[in-house]
């Protein structure tokens, strides 16, 4: 879709137009979730509810102009195109939705590119947390954000080893030291596991990294922001469902731990003061004094 920026705004509207109030996602098959995929660039819709949909905020001609000029660059010195795969979402009525990459997608349409890399992945739905809540063993819960606690750049000094070959090139995360000890104590004492991401991590993919790891997670809630901004009422939806499961949730920080109780203003708050390097056996430490305390109040 070479054409000029009027033509390519126009195209853009229509393809606005078209899908919202219409657009639906669908789960894809989980082995659709694991490796990146080439797919044509006309399969791809933006996203009504994103900024780059509305017109009072986007798109940003001058940073797709921007991309062009960056694929101009890589294509004379002979270096991919893409750094990062644009996220997607498979959706009814057809093609698959762009949540993260839509100036890159609006870029490749205006360059002529007929395939561009994508990852898609399957969100959180609210009937995902529906089923983790009715799934659920216990009336306790941990939560723990993935994106700041428990995944880990590759220099951090503190890392649980590797995943063996091939499976190191499908689950290139790595995880902060202990968790898998720290997950598997959580789960014998007691408590739900539930993870938290900002990012757009498929709900397949964190369930099947995690059992590499021989740990089960109760729920996973991904694109939270994504969700926040796109249904002001599912927050609180979800929020009440939680509430209405569990009576205590235990939130772990890297340097502290924070115990809430179902009906209390009140809240417990341990420092977690050893640092990465014994942070899982600091936390454990902390759910042990939970437990000594309500066998003392019982």
């Amino acid at each position: 879709m070479a054409g000029s920026t009027t033509q390519f705004a126009d195209f853009l509207a229509e393809e606005i137009r078209k899908y919202k109030g219409v657009c639906v996602p669908v789960r894809a098959n989980p082995a659709e979730c694991v490796l990146v995929r080439y797919l044509p660039c006309d399969k791809l819709h933006p996203n009504p509810e994103d900024e780059f949909s509305m017109p009072e905020i986007g798109p940003s001609f001058q940073i797709i102009s921007n991309y062009i000029s960056q694929f101009q660059n890589s294509q004379r010195h002979g270096l991919p195109l893409f750094d990062d795969p644009i996220i997607v979402e498979k959706m009814l009525p057809d093609g698959y939705l762009i949540l993260n990459g839509h100036h890159r997608w609006a870029a490749a349409m205006r360059y002529g590119l007929k395939r561009i890399p994508v990852k898609i992945v399957n969100l959180t739905q609210e009937i995902d947390i529906q089923k983790a809540i009715e799934n659920s063993k216990h009336d306790r819960r941990v939560t723990v954000d993935l994106d700041e606690v428990v995944f880990r750049k590759e220099n951090d000094p503190y890392l649980e080893k590797k995943l063996p070959f091939p499976l190191n090139r499908m689950y290139r995360e790595r995880l902060k030291r202990g968790i898998p000890a720290l997950f598997r104590f959580l789960t014998r004492n007691g408590y739900d596991i539930w993870l938290f991401s900002a990012q757009y991590y498929s709900l397949d993919y964190i369930r099947a990294f995690f059992r590499k790891y021989h740990v089960h997670v109760d729920g996973i809630v991904t694109g939270t922001g994504r969700k926040a901004a796109a249904d002001p009422d599912a927050r609180s939806r979800m929020e009440k469902l939680i509430s209405d499961r569990y009576k205590e949730t235990v939130n772990l920080h890297n340097d502290m731990v924070l115990k809430v109780t179902r009906g209390s203003k009140d809240f417990e708050q341990y420092d977690l003061k050893n640092g990465d390097e014994d942070w899982s056996v600091d936390a454990m430490a902390v759910i042990e004094r939970f437990k000594s305390h309500e066998e003392a109040a019982g």
